[in-house]
């Protein structure tokens, strides 16, 4: 068992959750998202909490419902249909309405 790889959550994400803007605010932080919003996950890496994993950055997904202070998400990896609880601060809104 000598050399065991530890693997974390955010393992080889060195250049995807790079830090590309300025601090947070707390009006990013408050930001609603109405139910049904098309949104896109887009990771901030200085806030851990609500973080989702680290292959999501990028995807679009539906705002199902407010969980907590977190919102439900169905996003499509591949065919297959995932749920995520993500903060609304790794949320961006993509524009448009789900059907």
């Amino acid at each position: 068992m000598a050399n065991k790889k530890a693997r974390g959550k955010r393992a080889k994400t060195r250049r995807k959750l790079k830090k590309k803007e300025g601090h947070v605010t707390v009006n990013e932080m408050l930001k609603p998202f109405a139910k049904g919003a098309i949104v896109q996950v887009n990771i901030r890496p200085e806030m851990h909490r609500g973080m989702p994993p680290a292959i999501y950055q990028g995807t679009s997904g539906v705002v199902k419902e407010k969980q907590g202070s977190n919102y439900r998400v169905d996003v499509r990896k591949g065919k297959i249909a995932k749920v995520l609880i993500v903060h609304g601060i790794h949320l961006k809104e993509h524009g448009g309405k789900a059907k």
